[in-house]
């Protein structure tokens, strides 16, 4: 009997932080952990790592793309974008690349603090995602709620930095961002 179709056609795992020597932090980890177990089970057929440098030379998503490598998962199931410095720039930076393959089910990968953020951004630049969060193995104390702090506070900058890029900067760089017609629409989650 042939394997079931993945559910997804791929997922996107969003960056975090590489240490100079080039080490993964453990978001970062945890992230790529989630998404290569998705695509060993056969429920992701290919993964997108996105991010830049943000901080050092080697980008994100090659430090990611690595860490797949190492678990097992074949070269060619592994897309990389490697120029987003936020989460604004992996939904603008990976949407050209999700349409050059012409995937229609996405995930984002990414953790629980960041996942309804990330998941508002990548809906709003016209991206049908539904989302995943990389489990911690344990509730991180006082680095858990800065996380959740930051989260929070970020919404609300957010949804300002989106919806001008949405309504000025799209209209000359990236049309289409505002759906058919310009009314904002985007498709519904495929959840």
């Amino acid at each position: 009997m042939p394997a079931p179709a993945p559910s997804f056609d791929v997922a996107i795992v969003l960056g975090a932080t590489v240490t100079p020597d080039g080490t993964p932090s453990p978001a970062l980890a945890r992230r790529v952990a989630c998404a290569v177990d998705l695509a060993a089970s056969g429920q992701v057929a290919s993964l997108l790592m996105s991010g830049g440098p943000v901080r050092h030379c080697r980008p994100e998503a090659q430090v990611m793309r690595d860490l797949a490598l190492a678990a097992g998962i074949a070269p060619e199931r592994i897309f990389v974008e490697e120029a987003s410095r936020n989460t604004i720039g992996n939904a603008l930076l990976c949407r050209p690349i999700v349409a050059a393959h012409r995937w229609q089910r996405i995930l984002v990968v990414t953790d629980s603090v960041h996942l309804f953020r990330a998941l508002y951004i990548f809906r709003r630049f016209g991206l049908c995602v539904s989302g995943v969060a990389a489990r911690r193995p344990e509730w991180p104390g006082y680095e858990g709620w800065l996380g959740w702090g930051r989260e929070i506070l970020a919404r609300p900058w957010t949804v300002i930095r989106v919806e001008w890029l949405r309504l000025w900067a799209g209209r000359r760089y990236a049309p289409g961002l505002t759906g058919p017609g310009g009314s904002g629409m985007i498709p519904p989650d495929l959840s």
